[in-house]
C-alpha cells in the first residue's frame, strides 16, 4: 500500500491537466483500478487481516481522492490565472445589453441531434426538397397503389400539359437524400439525413411542413442489435437519461425488411411525460433493415452488403424535449412564443459541453 500511495501521489503532483488528472483517478480509484481491486481481496483474507488491511485500504483511498480534489484546484486556478493574465476588456465601451437573437427549438433539436450522432460517426447528408417521383417512391420499393402516392397525401408539382412524364413531388420524407448518396458514395456508409419535407395534413400534432431525420448504416455485418444500440445511446444522450429502455414492436414499412417501432420508456403523470423512468411506452420513431430493392435502386449488392434505417419527427422530438404542446406553434412567426422556447444564438449544442443550456 505504501507503494500504491508513493506512485499515485507521486502521479498527482506532476499531472499537466485535468484530462490526465481524471486518467489517473481511473486507474486509481475508479471501479476497476488498483484500489478497488484491493478492496475485492479482502473477502479472501481472514477476519483478523481484514482488521488491518481495510481501514488502511479506506485511508489510502481517502487521501488519493483528497490529492485529486486539491489537485484540480490548483490546476484550475492556474488556468484562471492565465486567463486573468492574457486576457483584458476595454470599459470605456459602451454596455451591449441587447440579446443577440434567439435559435428556433427545431434548430436548436437539428444541431443536438447532428452532434449526437456526429459522436457515433455518422456524417450528415443533405438533398433536394422537389424530387422526382423515382427518388421519393419507386426507388424506396414504394408500389403505385400505395397511400402515400394519392394526391390526398403528397403534394404534387404542376406538369405543363400533354406532358406525361412523371410529376415531381415536395418530398415527403428525406429517404431520397440515402438514395442518392448511396449513388454518389457506394458502400460502407453512416449517414443521418436532415431536413424539411411535406405531406397534406394538418392538426395540433400534424402540419403540411414538418423536419425529419433519418438514419442509414451500410455495411458486410451490420444487425439490429448494432440498430437497437446506436438508437439507445442517442436516446440517453438527446433526453439525458441514464439507462433508458427501449422496446422494438414489429411493423412493416415498404424500405425495410424486417421493419420495427420503437418505444420509448415513459410515465405520464397530471399530463406531463416524463420520459426514462415508469411503466408506460411512448412510440418515437420507425426503424428496421434496408430492404434488397432499396439496396439495388442505390446501387449496392445486396448480396454484399445490409444494413439499418430509422427516421423520426424532429418536431415530435423537440416537443417532447422541452414540453412544447401545439406542432402548429413552430410556425406561427409568433416572438413571444420564441423568446420563451427559443435558445442563446452563441451557444453551440456538444456532448462534451452540453446539448442544452
Amino acid at each position: 500500500m505504501d507503494d500504491l500511495k508513493q506512485k499515485y501521489l507521486g502521479q498527482i503532483a506532476n499531472a499537466a491537466d485535468e484530462s490526465a488528472l481524471e486518467d489517473i483517478r481511473v486507474t486509481a480509484v475508479g471501479k476497476k483500478g488498483e484500489v478497488a481491486l484491493k478492496m475485492r481481496e479482502l473477502g479472501k483474507m481472514t477476519p483478523e487481516e481484514r482488521q488491518v488491511a481495510g481501514p488502511a485500504l479506506n485511508a489510502l483511498k481517502d487521501e488519493i481522492n483528497s490529492a485529486l480534489a486539491a489537485k484540480k484546484a490548483a490546476l484550475g486556478d492556474a488556468a484562471l490565472d492565465e486567463r486573468l493574465r492574457s486576457e483584458w476588456l476595454d470599459v470605456s465601451l459602451p454596455g451591449r445589453g441587447r440579446r443577440v437573437g434567439t435559435i428556433h427549438p427545431i434548430s436548436q433539436v437539428t444541431e443536438e441531434v447532428t452532434a449526437i450522432f456526429g459522436e457515433m460517426g455518422f456524417a450528415s447528408a443533405e438533398g433536394p426538397r422537389i424530387d422526382t417521383d423515382w427518388y421519393n417512391f419507386d426507388a424506396l420499393n414504394i408500389p403505385g397503389h400505395h397511400p402515400a402516392r394519392a394526391e390526398m397525401d403528397t403534394f404534387y408539382m404542376h406538369r405543363a400539359t400533354g406532358d406525361d412524364r412523371a410529376p415531381n413531388v415536395l418530398r415527403t420524407h428525406t429517404s431520397p437524400v440515402q438514395i442518392r448518396t448511396m449513388e454518389a458514395e457506394g458502400a460502407p456508409l453512416r449517414i443521418i439525413c436532415p431536413g424539411g419535407v411535406y405531406r397534406a395534413d394538418y392538426d395540433q400534432t400534424h402540419t403540411p411542413m414538418f423536419h425529419q431525420i433519418e438514419g442509414l448504416a451500410i455495411d458486410k455485418d451490420i444487425s439490429m442489435a448494432n440498430l437497437k444500440w446506436v438508437l439507445e445511446e442517442f436516446f440517453a444522450a438527446f433526453f439525458e437519461v441514464d439507462n433508458i429502455k427501449t422496446r422494438f414492436r414489429a411493423s412493416h414499412f415498404p424500405f425495410t425488411e424486417p421493419s420495427a417501432e420503437v418505444d420509448i420508456q415513459c410515465s405520464w403523470e397530471n399530463g406531463t411525460v416524463k420520459v426514462g423512468e415508469g411503466d408506460d411506452w411512448l412510440e418515437v420513431l420507425g426503424s428496421g433493415m434496408v430492404h434488397p430493392k432499396v439496396l439495388q435502386a442505390g446501387g449496392i449488392d445486396p448480396n454484399e452488403w445490409q444494413g439499418f434505417a430509422f427516421g423520426m419527427g424532429i418536431d415530435r422530438i423537440a416537443m417532447l424535449k422541452y414540453g412544447i404542446p401545439d406542432l402548429r406553434a413552430f410556425f406561427d412567426s409568433d416572438l413571444r412564443w420564441l423568446r420563451h422556447y427559443g435558445f442563446a444564438s452563441l451557444d453551440v449544442p456538444t456532448l462534451h459541453g452540453g446539448l442544452s443550456r
